[in-house]
């Protein structure tokens, strides 16, 4: 049992790190994922009948600002949010508008077991991004015990998600639920795994991936590579790929993870074939080739006819599934085909007794938009946290909690 769900927040604060970074259109919040996912963390302390004092960033407003003098600190606002919170938790929630101003203090102070607090948008001080300490240290005074559920901004070394910390003694600082169970899924792929252990990797560039394909080598038994970044290695190989992206700067490194691969035994699966078209574009003439042989003008798109065929025989095979990355430009709908062959195949697999994980914004965007979120075992909601803790690197927001 862990530490959070051992507490009883009966008389407590509770000051909670939550990463309420939601997509928002004309004052409106268009996906509330992040949100709902904070839901059973929040009514553990009140169910508990402790109050609760929220935090989270939004966006990049100074940033932003001084690209565009045009905005203003309203414009990053975490407002909508608390109304939109308010509504899902079915009581008030305060708001203070300034997270270092005398309200925000006077509001913490005053708040009664049953009650929420939000917090305005963290990132409208430029210390909550340095780490800075004194920050840190005065947020530290709105809570009597430290709770970090923001498992995307785990990655971070910032004031809210990782100095804080220092300022609670061991026992009072904790990982919420749905940083509890995304640290738990990503160790049981990446330390657990039952082999065989397929990683499915996509997206555009080799460059984004290195590191992640790299330290799979030492863990997996497969690795299938799809999306643009396929077309580097082929290119690498002689092969001809037409208009298709390419990174050459990195067709060495390309060869280099081939060669590394097959030292280590595992191995690599490479699209065959294609989805191209004369253009990047909706509605593009398409055709499928092979992929050591796509024509001149021609791009590749999606993953062909036969990789789909391939890559599920390995996927339904396996007993652990990492998914990170799409197949191909899935928000085309001529190309969404590879991506959707692929979350049926970790969907099957899933449903066989493999344990799956999906991690990044795009594998999830797609996994949501086929309807297959409740057919995967774990679908994660930190996309950066979750690439840099399986390139193996120490995430602050988790280290801060361990210490």
């Amino acid at each position: 049992m862990s530490i959070f769900s051992n507490y009883n927040f009966s008389g407590k604060k509770a000051l909670i790190r939550v990463d309420f970074n939601v997509p928002v259109k004309d004052g409106k919040i268009t996906d509330d994922t992040r949100i709902r996912a904070a839901l059973p963390t929040i009514n553990k302390v009140l169910n508990d009948g402790g109050s609760v004092v929220l935090m989270s960033h939004w966006g990049r407003p100074l940033k932003d600002m001084e690209k565009k003098p045009h905005l203003t600190p309203a414009d990053f606002s975490l407002k909508p949010v608390a109304k939109h919170l308010a509504d899902l938790l079915g009581r008030e929630v305060k708001f203070a508008e300034d997270c270092m101003g005398e309200d925000a203090v006077k509001q913490s102070e005053n708040l009664q077991a049953g009650q929420v607090l939000l917090l305005e948008n963290l990132r409208l001080y430029k210390q909550e991004e340095k780490g800075d300490p004194g920050f840190a240290e005065k947020l530290a005074t709105y809570g009597d015990v430290y709770v970090n559920d923001a498992f995307g901004t785990a990655h971070r070394a910032h004031a809210s998600t990782a100095v804080i910390a220092d300022y609670f003694e061991r026992g009072q600082k904790m990982f919420g639920l749905l940083m509890e169970g995304e640290v738990k899924a990503a160790e049981q792929v990446m330390n657990n795994a039952e082999k065989p252990f397929v990683a499915i990797i996509g997206g555009a560039k080799v460059s984004d991936k290195i590191l992640i394909i790299e330290n799979l080598l030492n863990k997996a038994t497969d690795i299938i590579i799809g999306g643009g970044m396929a077309y580097t290695f082929f290119k690498a190989q002689g092969c001809h790929i037409g208009n298709s992206l390419c990174e050459d700067e990195r067709t060495q490194t390309a060869l280099d993870l081939l060669k590394k691969a097959e030292e280590k035994g595992v191995c690599i699966h490479l699209p065959s074939d294609s989805i191209v078209a004369d253009k990047f574009d909706a509605e593009a003439n398409t055709s499928s080739a092979n992929n050591s042989e796509i024509p001149e003008g021609w791009m590749g798109l999606d993953i062909g006819a036969l990789a789909c065929e391939t890559f599920g025989k390995v996927i339904r095979d396996s007993r652990t599934i990492l998914w990170n990355g799409p197949m191909g430009v899935f928000e085309m709908e001529k190309f969404q085909h590879g991506t959707k062959c692929v979350a049926d195949a970790v969907a099957d697999a899933t449903a066989s007794g493999a344990f799956s994980l999906v991690g990044g914004g795009d594998s999830v965007a797609a996994v949501n938009k086929f309807g297959y979120t409740d057919k995967v075992s774990y679908v994660s909601t930190g996309g950066g946290a979750m690439l840099e803790f399986f390139e193996g690197k120490e995430l602050p927001g988790i280290a801060a909690i361990n210490k």
